[in-house]
């Protein structure tokens, strides 16, 4: 039995990153990456969002505004059924990128991801995330919100190496194209914590991701895609002779020959010289059909990026020299709602469709021509195998061996009766094996498994899952002197917080590494909370897998040069580093002497005089730390409310030394706890800080009741929540 509100049903993230995405008049077969996974996507949200037990399903993919393309890639959302939304996110540069060189902008989208989702109010209960970019921001995704990730591959990077390197390509080259061991890296994380991989084919599963180091078949199941029979269906009786049949028509001596026709974008791994050949060099295949070849849209070959403009350059030298006019078509457009159109036109001509593909992942295009009542021949590979398997309503093919697909292609048209079985047998098998009520029903019931598993034997804590998503205000502790320190008083606070709801959030930040602060925490049982702020700031982890934020890396990566402060900090009296433990890549710690040291300000004006940009925080008469400029505490704080959409005023924050003065200060609701270091004296008598009697936890407990924090949530100055 499901186990969610059968209220509210399920909220599911689909996450595809790359490509042209929009809910009418898709541009499939535009380029390499606006293909069969679009049109997946995109009828896999629509047929979810129909069915009752689904609440919302959105669609993230990014934004592109870029006049090249039509206006509707900027739009943020789209509405594409009841329940269904395509949500655009911004990633990197506003115009149209290829999928290779998204990659270092991927973080730039999860952070994206995380605002929608606090816009939506709620967490999705699983997050689907389609080819390797998508997987990578998934991965993140999944691990901060402790929601079960599914993954998608299409495509696998080991195999598209393989077959470039099997072509002649030069490994270098794969690499500078199409930062191939980036994505196969991508691939092996995704596989390692994804709770369930839908592939489509048997064959994908035992020979594709078996190439990974983290193969589990275990978690891996077949759920071939569905088709729209509303769509794609056979000819009817009588004339029919729909405006492509114009478009097509205009270049043959005899269009009311069968038509064999192929449909594909002008990617070379689609294998159209191939088909071309087969067809020119068989003079009764010419004889006894017309080729047609819809390969994408175009408007000049000059203009065209590189790879399809080889291809259709290719197929215009092989006409020519085959001399193929008056009995080959190649229209130079078709709108995406003119595809079932053609399938039927070439139905309806008794003729066939080929995919002489290199390799064929799944093959959507095949399932249409079945259900079109068109027989296919097809490569023998991947989903075609078990396309025709089910539907029995053709051939395989060796995509290589040019003259024994033209005598193929003879023997089906010649063979009438032949024909007709297989016209049959595909509309039968379609419908049977392949239609999107049968793929949603296997897809809910497989995701159900890994909802329930994924939530059984979950102990309430304060921080099973992330609340971060949902949180209205955030309880921030330091953790020495502070959160620890008295077991009674954080006996009495853990209880507390254990009453509170979902929208308030937990988190510590202290000068301690995270391997240490994990530790003191579990060695003083307290549960994990939502996030980490340590080293003084310089680093933020989330959840139960301590998932670092890499965002914030880069930002305070600014301007840090730390062998100059090394050497800056050498000769001055009274310092002396701390271990090298304590060093991090954004911190270095040493211990001060006060009395032989120079002053705090001593100190910053000598570094300085250096030229150098630091962040100089000394806490409780014994430490100090040379942070980059923009890292501290009180920064990480609220780089995470922006992030995350909580306001600073719904902050509470807890401590007891200097380096929390930047988080007490400001508009945060402070706690100075009653134990505190000398150096927060000067923050006395500050609007919204209170200063505690209780010492420890028992000055946290005692902030949370002056403020009435887990209640109406008030304090010096009234705070309205939103």
């Amino acid at each position: 039995m499901l186990l969610v509100d059968s209220e509210n049903g399920l909220y599911l993230l689909l996450i595809s990153v790359h490509g042209l995405m929009r809910g009418h008049s898709n541009e499939l077969g535009r380029d390499s990456d606006t293909g069969g996974q679009i049109k997946y996507v995109l009828e896999l949200a629509t047929a979810l969002a129909s069915h009752s037990q689904v609440d919302r399903v959105d669609i993230l993919t990014r934004s592109v505004i870029d006049a090249k393309i039509g206006p509707d890639y900027a739009q943020p959302q789209e509405q594409i059924s009841d329940k269904a939304f395509i949500i655009r996110l911004p990633c990197g540069p506003r115009r149209y990128l290829r999928k290779e060189v998204l990659w270092p902008y991927l973080d730039s989208f999860a952070d994206q991801a995380l605002k929608h989702i606090r816009q939506v109010g709620r967490i999705p209960d699983i997050i689907h995330s389609h080819y390797a970019d998508a997987g990578y921001v998934g991965n993140r995704l999944s691990s901060l919100l402790n929601t079960p990730l599914v993954f998608t591959g299409h495509s696998l990077g080991h195999v598209k190496r393989q077959r470039l390197m099997a072509q002649g390509v030069k490994s270098e080259n794969i690499e500078n194209q199409y930062h191939i061991s980036q994505r196969i890296e991508a691939e092996d994380q995704v596989l390692d914590n994804a709770a369930l991989v839908i592939a489509s084919t048997a064959q994908e599963v035992d020979e594709q991701y078996s190439l990974y180091d983290n193969y589990q078949p275990d978690r891996m199941v077949v759920i071939p895609p569905g088709i729209d029979l509303d769509r794609f269906y056979p000819p009817r009786r009588g004339r029919f002779m729909p405006p492509i049949y114009g478009q097509i028509s205009r270049f043959l001596t005899d269009p009311d020959k069968p038509m064999v026709l192929a449909l594909s974008r002008a990617d070379p791994r689609k294998n159209i010289a191939t088909l071309v050949r087969a067809y020119a060099e068989n003079p009764q295949l010419r004889e006894l059909a017309n080729l047609v070849i819809i390969a994408g849209n175009r408007d000049e070959l000059a203009s065209m990026e590189k790879g399809p403009r080889r291809v259709l350059t290719e197929l215009m030298v092989m006409i020519d020299r085959y001399d193929l006019y008056g009995c080959i078509a190649y229209p130079k457009r078709h709108e995406p709602e003119e595809v079932p159109y053609l399938y039927r036109l070439a139905a309806k001509s008794k003729g066939l469709f080929v995919n002489p593909a290199l390799t064929e992942p799944f093959g959507l295009t095949l399932l249409e021509a079945a259900a079109s009542g068109l027989p296919i021949i097809a490569t023998e590979d991947g989903g075609p195998r078990d396309i025709i398997h089910y539907c029995k309503n053709g051939v395989l093919i060796d995509p290589m061996d040019a003259d024994r697909l033209g005598e193929i292609l003879v023997e089906a048209l010649t063979d009438k009766r032949q024909w007709t079985r297989w016209s049959k047998a595909g509309i039968a098998g379609t419908k049977r094996h392949f239609s999107w009520d049968g793929h949603v029903t296997k897809y809910l019931k497989a995701i159900t498994r890994v909802i329930n598993k994924s939530r059984k034997g979950k102990k309430p804590s304060i921080a099973s899952k992330s609340r971060l998503p949902i949180s209205d205000r955030i309880l921030v502790c330091d953790i020495d002197n502070t959160l620890i320190g008295d077991r009674d008083a954080l006996t009495a606070l853990l209880s507390q917080l254990r009453g509170i709801e979902d929208h308030i959030g937990f988190g510590v930040a202290t000068g301690r590494r995270i391997e240490s602060a994990r530790e003191v925490l579990k060695k003083w049982s307290v549960p994990a909370p939502d996030f980490f702020i340590t080293a003084v700031g310089t680093e933020i982890h989330y959840g139960r897998k301590l998932i670092q934020d890499v965002t914030w890396k880069r930002h305070i990566q600014h301007q840090w040069e730390p062998d100059d402060v090394l050497h800056a900090m050498k000769n001055i009296t009274g310092l002396r580093l701390q271990p090298r433990r304590e060093q991090r890549e954004f911190k270095i710690s040493y211990f001060i002497d006060p009395e032989k040291a120079p002053t705090i300000n001593g100190i910053i004006r000598h570094i300085r005089k250096q030229k150098l940009h630091v962040n100089v925080v000394y806490s409780h008469g014994t430490y100090l730390d040379i942070l980059p400029v923009r890292a501290s505490k009180g920064a990480a704080l609220r780089y995470i409310a922006d992030k995350w959409g909580i306001a600073v005023e719904h902050i509470l924050v807890a401590g007891d030394s200097g380096n929390d003065e930047e988080m007490l200060s400001g508009e945060t609701l402070g706690v100075v706890v009653g134990n505190h270091s000398p150096e927060l004296e000067k923050l006395r008598n500050r609007e919204r800080i209170h200063f505690a009697t209780g010492e420890y936890a028992w000055g946290i407990i005692e902030g949370i009741e002056y403020y009435d924090f887990l209640g109406s949530f008030r304090g010096k100055q009234q705070t309205e929540l939103v």
